[in-house]
């Protein structure tokens, strides 16, 4: 799922995927640029998936596990699976994948508008999950090394595409669909084509260090790996990841099955959830310099839980309005875990997003599988209040997460 602004952690270490190089080196703004639109085209196809299953649902007859088991298929392509495209790019670069990735993605969410049945369907999600997961990893990694000593800046201007991305893919998805019909899905092939074709021009540049200074910048840091905290730590992002695929999966169906409401409400509903979601992360680095990124992510459960249970409580225009601060509240911890993630491994810095940002948010899929199944036996409020209550499971993990270590 998406990103800002990475949190200064001053107990520590900086995390940053590179260390500072002695020589002073200016960030290429443009390359970043290309690289943050990438960003954005791979995460409008992963955030469409949630707009578009209750048109899937009703087209080919699903019930809410058979649901739940395609959000987990893309999850575990394009999370569980992204630490090992983490320890590739630690090894080497592989810049190539980042043009291929974004078509894969585009191609595989497209074709769902037009697969003749749900084996197709799981094939397709599973085919553009893949490319979002070879994106990521090498995707910050190259991101870093053009950001010169802005680390910070480059990084937060990478990661800004993609929460950008994962707002505007539902009202994206669903305006094709309602104004061209289901196969209007295609047209999420166009802009992965032309991202795809950018950034396969520009290759050699990416492909080469700003500097002789910034190229040996890309050397591992030297620091303590804590895999205990690491652990507790991927628990943590996997209760909130539960609570956030929780309510992107099910509040459409919410909305369309069960208060008989227009589908496409199902786009605006959750550009407001994701997109105030973006902007708790540009807000909570500040927060989290002054507060230490463990205290921020151990309170910012407690105050996600009452608006959960709020959203389920109120009506109309209110309704969207909770929703957001709930959406702002509990993802503003997205950025933050991966600073922290990076100072519990400093010696691994890809490894260690890739378990954020891939393994522990893929293994909420399980949990909506999960959520889907509870959905069919005792009702969609049932599941979605249990996933508005989850926050309060994090908030007791999160009280246990250790500092990290100084560096040796």
């Amino acid at each position: 799922m998406a990103d800002s602004k990475p949190a200064a952690y001053t107990e520590t270490a900086a995390p940053p995927l590179v260390v500072d190089a002695v020589e002073r080196v200016r960030p290429h703004a443009k390359l970043i640029g290309l690289l943050a639109l990438g960003h954005l085209v791979i995460d409008v196809n992963q955030g469409s998936l949630p707009a578009i299953l209750p048109f899937l649902k009703n087209l080919h007859g699903l019930s809410y596990t058979e649901a739940g088991a395609i959000v987990l298929a893309a999850n575990i392509t394009s999370s569980v699976i992204q630490p090992l495209f983490g320890y590739l790019a630690d090894r080497t670069a592989r810049r190539w994948l980042l043009p291929l990735s974004v078509f894969v993605s585009g191609l595989g969410l497209g074709l769902t508008g037009v697969a003749p049945g749900y084996g197709a369907l799981l094939l397709l999600v599973a085919f553009m999950g893949l490319g979002v997961a070879a994106y990521h990893p090498e995707g910050y990694k190259t991101a870093a090394a053009m950001a010169g000593d802005r680390k910070a800046t480059g990084l937060s201007w990478f990661s800004l595409g993609g929460n950008i991305g994962i707002a505007l893919g539902p009202p994206l998805i669903t305006t094709l669909v309602t104004s061209i019909g289901i196969a209007g899905s295609l047209g999420m092939v166009v802009p992965a084509t032309m991202v795809g074709v950018l950034l396969l021009a520009t290759l050699p540049v990416l492909s080469r260090p700003l500097t002789p200074a910034a190229a040996k910048a890309g050397a591992p840091a030297r620091g303590v790996n804590m895999p205990g905290a690491m652990a507790l730590l991927v628990v943590v992002v996997t209760i909130r990841s539960w609570t956030q695929l929780g309510f992107t999966t099910f509040v459409p169906f919410y909305y369309v099955d069960h208060l008989g409401a227009d589908p496409r409400l199902v786009g605006p509903l959750l550009f407001v959830f994701l997109g105030a979601g973006a902007l708790g992360t540009v807000i909570a680095g500040p927060l989290a310099d002054r507060w230490g990124p463990r205290q921020f992510m151990t309170w910012v459960f407690v105050a996600a839980a009452p608006l959960g249970a709020l959203f389920l409580s109120t009506s109309g225009v209110l309704a969207f309005v909770v929703l957001g601060l709930f959406g702002a509240v509990l993802v503003s911890t997205f950025t933050v875990s991966i600073v922290l993630g990076q100072a519990y491994m400093p010696r691994q810095a890809g490894m260690a997003s890739g378990l954020i940002v891939g393994f522990a948010i893929g293994t909420g899929g399980l949990g909506v599988t999960l959520l889907g199944w509870i959905a069919d036996h005792w009702g969609l409020l049932t599941a979605l209040w249990i996933s508005a209550l989850m926050p309060l499971a994090g908030f007791v993990a999160a009280l246990l997460l250790p500092a990290p270590r100084e560096r040796a």
